[in-house]
């Protein structure tokens, strides 16, 4: 598993190259090289197999948004199960191209790749359809759990009986999260805590 962050630099100067592989689906086994960059933490494979498992009767035809896409390793995951699109923001321009590359070799079709900031990306955007399953994988160190749950509920990015995945350092408390989102599924990982909520409405 790679979560921990490693150098990002070779003695020539030029960034080091990563490797995700597939776990199922259409691209199983498929291995793929992505570009390090700093703060970039792939989920591994022991967790998205657990996560996937936890989504296999939902993947099929979900729209999904991967919200701090990295090396894809979430949203390519996703796309190779059957879901029908992801749209995966990434705003680091060496991972952005590394993604279009890996998706270009995939011949991912239901892949959006959005060049932006995450937060920037939520304030002003207006989904024409409300996504499915939202991944929210933010640099632990980052702070943005809570802003970005406050958008996707104020901007209504979360289709009815949405998912959303978090995964966060084991260490840090879980930020406040919505009365409408119920937790379905949680488990530790090394250093990782990562959880799987589920959308319902209020009750009045």
């Amino acid at each position: 598993m790679k979560h921990h962050q490693r150098s990002t630099s070779s003695p020539s100067g030029r960034r080091a190259a990563g490797q995700l592989r597939i776990i199922g689906g259409q691209w199983r086994g498929r291995k793929l090289r992505f570009n390090e960059v700093a703060g970039l933490r792939p989920t591994g494979d022991r967790i998205r197999e657990t996560l996937f498992n936890w989504l296999a009767p939902v993947i099929a035809s979900a729209h999904c948004l991967d919200l701090f896409a990295g090396s894809g390793a979430l949203g390519l995951e996703a796309l190779s199960r059957g879901a029908a699109s992801v749209t995966m923001i990434e705003k680091h321009p060496v991972a952005v191209s590394a993604l279009r590359d890996n998706c270009q070799l995939l011949q991912a079709e239901g892949a959006d790749i959005l060049a932006t900031d995450a937060i920037g990306w939520l304030e002003s955007a207006r989904p024409e359809t409300p996504y499915d399953i939202i991944f929210l994988d933010p640099p632990f160190d980052a702070d943005l759990l809570e802003p970005c749950l406050k958008l996707l509920f104020k901007q209504d990015f979360l289709a009815k009986g949405a998912y959303l995945y978090m995964e966060t350092d084991r260490q840090q408390s879980p930020p406040a999260i919505p009365a409408t989102l119920a937790l379905l599924k949680e488990k530790t990982a090394g250093h990782v805590n990562y959880r799987l909520y589920r959308l319902f409405e209020n009750i009045d």
